[in-house]
């Protein structure tokens, strides 16, 4: 049972809970016998004291947050460092890690991946950095092993930078947030709002974290009761859950919008450190005697059932119970909404997974920062002891998320039973998390403990008539459903006895493996650049006033950034901008890139002072109706591709989905909302404008749009901008820009913040 508070709460001593009202602060004053007021209630919260901690603006209104350490992996990091470099870095500031857990494979893209690789390893040596091998650990394994430290705070160039559930509060954002950090500069944000996720009772017996997890994504997600906001977790349910159980819950927060999460430490966070060899990065963290939530989850987890997010999205979440007993409805309904959010570019089926009346997969995934803990492998070992996954089309693959973990597994004997029954085992990648491992056959229903089942996450192209599912399930009911050969079955419907073994952690794994020259920089080391890495183009400022094409019109309630910028094969071109600018929102609208172009060539032409009509003719229309109106002078006039989504920017924190834009020469985003705040950063420190349309659309795909004065606008921190769509009569709208701090005002109007830094 999840239940959503309509108000703020009150927590009194970690337990008492007081919904905000009139005579709460003195019911709490009475329980406590302090003296309590509202605003210093909010003062008590963890994330309030973390967020202070780490804050140097002066102010808890306006934060300006100095993280503690850095992290990367080897799908971000070439860019965040180009981009550093070309910014002035000479040294990391703070310990920053590069992983290579998304493109070790190293099999597309002949020298690419490898070179990437080789660039951050003597990046790490010239700069002073950490670098973790390819197969060595995904990037937040890692992160939870080797870097958290209760009170701390990382910022990771991933959405799913999570370490709440060890007393960290790791956020995930684009890259260039990594680069202001490198460049001793501040991370600022309002101070977000801090929701209590109060957890009390015991899990089931076969529900595991995931099955938690979805059932509070399911809760939260399409509300946005927790969007861009802190969620603490607190209450006495967390003393009935092991460490591994926390982070599972912990990690897929990131797939409700947070901003980020911290959780009550003890005396498991206590064992976990000592076990990893950091004692000293333990400290007990709780609220203060009365802390104010700005809301509250109520998650009473002894009444979540074993659970299953259907195709598209976490949140599309039932009981593995209710979709058996609904099979037919509930299948009916996913492939509607399927149809629609596909746009029917291909054919589209579930009802044929149906066998003998059971639903029936063809693939299981247990793997990377959500699945891949020894946990959730050795409880998934002991319901598959002794059985069989059998000869058919359903098939299991096992990730340990670090080799750390796959050792203590290989010397317990897990491996070896996972074996016998038909799995196969993996290194620590990330690939079936992102499109890159793991590719189901098309058509085919794959069963995942990984986080996201958005489309073609799991490797398919629609733009190649491929499509195939992906289900999000606990590695519990994933053994379950592998013990009847891909028959759906709920892991509380096989009867077992989970042995939970001890863990050893080995910390000769990484000592012997893992180059660590953090904060130990050495100047005389030449970066290795390969063939395929580039230099960003240059970006011009922004002009007096502005011309926006609408090159694509995206209707969708939500738009992911990986249907801005697809993942998987696409991510071997990460480390060239122009290169990866092709895939461009190819899945979603593949005539995107061709249409971005046409505008970008009438662009280049005005900055090099030619024609801009012969290199775009219906420009010259377009520039007569707009001097009916008003006198512009085209030497001013920037000229630019936009796009409109309802709500994009859900999902990956790579910076990629707004630079692509930018690099094709986009210069705005117009939505009715940003889904995250991360995917708005992105677009602003590209120097893109992340216009907000409130009301009715005025304009159609191929329409121009005109602001007059867009720079003195942003100069003088106008909050409304007038615009007019050229080809409709000159017909007037309003746009908005939302809060923008003064130096990402700065940043629109240099063009990026790669000017921003040069000058």
């Amino acid at each position: 049972m999840i239940k959503l508070y309509d108000k703020g709460v009150y927590l009194v001593n970690n337990r008492d809970i007081i919904e905000d009202s009139p005579g709460a602060v003195l019911e709490a004053s009475q329980k406590t016998g302090l003296n309590i007021d509202k605003e210093k209630a909010k003062s008590g919260t963890m994330a309030y004291k973390i967020l202070g901690s780490h804050n140097i603006s002066g102010s808890m209104s306006k934060l300006k947050i100095k993280f503690d350490k850095l992290i990367s992996h080897d799908i971000t990091y070439v860019g965040i460092i180009q981009t550093a470099r070309a910014s002035g870095l000479e040294k990391f500031p703070v310990p920053y890690v590069l992983t290579n857990c998304h493109n070790s494979l190293c099999a597309v893209g002949g020298t690419i991946n490898e070179d990437d690789h080789m660039f951050g390893l003597t990046s790490a040596k010239r700069y002073g950095g950490i670098y973790v091998p390819a197969h060595q650990a995904v990037i937040h394994q890692y992160a939870r092993e080797a870097l958290a430290e209760v009170g701390g705070m990382i910022l990771g160039s991933d959405s799913h930078t999570r370490y709440g559930a060890l007393g960290t509060m790791g956020v995930g954002e684009g890259g260039p947030e990594i680069v202001k950090q490198l460049l001793e500069r501040t991370y600022d944000i309002p101070m977000p709002e801090v929701i209590a996720v109060y957890l009390t009772g015991s899990p089931r017996k076969g529900v595991g974290p995931q099955d938690i997890a979805l059932a509070i994504i399911k809760a939260v997600f399409k509300n946005g009761y927790v969007n861009n906001k802190v969620m603490e977790f607190v209450g006495d349910g967390i003393r009935n859950l092991s460490i591994d159980y926390r982070i599972g819950i912990d990690v897929m927060t990131t797939e409700t919008t947070c901003l980020s999460s911290v959780w009550v430490t003890d005396d498991e966070v206590k064992e976990f450190y000592r076990i990893h060899k950091r004692e000293s990065a333990f400290k007990y963290l709780q609220p203060e005697p009365v802390a104010y939530y700005d809301g509250m989850v109520y998650v009473d987890l002894s009444r979540i059932k074993p659970m299953i997010a259907m195709p598209f999205h976490p949140s599309n979440a039932y009981t593995i119970d209710e979709l058996n007993a609904n099979l037919y409805d509930i299948l009916d309904e996913v492939e509607k909404n399927a149809q629609a959010l596909l746009g029917g570019k291909v054919k589209y089926t579930l009802k044929d997974k149906i066998r003998n009346g059971r639903l029936y997969v063809e693939q299981g995934t247990i793997a990377g920062c959500a699945g891949g803990s020894f946990e959730n492998i050795c409880d998934a070992a002991d319901i598959l002891n002794g059985r069989t996954i059998g000869t058919g089309e359903f098939s299991l693959s096992v990730y340990p998320a670090s080799q750390p973990i796959l050792m203590e597994l290989v010397n317990n004997g897990t491996i070896s039973r996972l074996i016998a029954s038909g799995v196969t085992i993996r290194t620590a990648f990330c690939g079936p998390c992102f499109g890159a491992g793991d590719t189901p056959a098309n058509n085919a229903l794959s069963i995942r403990h990984t986080t996201r089942n958005f489309p073609n996450r799991e490797g398919s192209k629609i733009t190649n008539g491929q499509i195939a599912s992906v289900a999000l399930m606990d590695a519990r009911s994933i053994a379950a459903t592998a013990v009847n050969q891909g028959y759906l079955t709920s892991a509380e419907d096989i009867d077992v006895d989970f042995g939970k073994p001890k863990y050893f952690y080995d910390s000769r794994i990484y000592e012997n493996r893992v180059y660590d020259g953090a904060l130990k920089p050495d100047p005389t080391v030449e970066l290795r650049r390969g063939p395929g890495i580039a230099d960003w183009p240059k970006m011009p400022e922004l002009s007096d006033d502005l011309i926006l094409k609408v090159v694509s019109v995206i209707m969708d309630p939500v738009t992911t950034t990986d249907e801005l910028i697809p993942s998987g094969e696409t991510s071997s071109y990460r480390s060239n901008p122009l290169a990866l600018a092709e895939y461009t929102l190819y899945r979603k609208d593949p005539g995107y890139v061709g249409a971005a172009k046409v505008v970008q060539k009438a662009e280049k032409a005005r900055l090099a002072g030619e024609d801009v009509t012969t290199a775009l003719s219906e420009l010259e229309k377009i520039y007569d109706e707009i001097r009916g109106k008003f006198a512009i002078d085209i030497r001013n006039t920037q000229i630019g591709s936009t796009i409109y989504a309802v709500k994009p920017g859900d999902g990956s924190a790579r910076e990629q989905a707004a630079s692509c834009q930018k690099v094709l020469g986009g210069l705005a985003n117009i939505a009715r909302e940003y889904a995250t705040k991360r995917y708005r950063s992105n677009l602003i420190n590209w120097g893109m404008l992340p216009f907000i349309l409130d009301g009715e659309l005025p304009f159609e795909k191929n329409d121009y749009v005109f602001i007059k004065d867009i720079r003195k606008a942003i100069q003088n921190k106008e909050s409304r901008i007038k615009a007019y769509v050229v080809n409709k009569g000159m017909k007037e709208f309003t746009l908005t820009l939302g809060d923008l701090t003064d130096d990402e005002r700065d940043i629109i109007l240099k063009g990026c913040l790669i000017n921003y830094y040069a000058s």
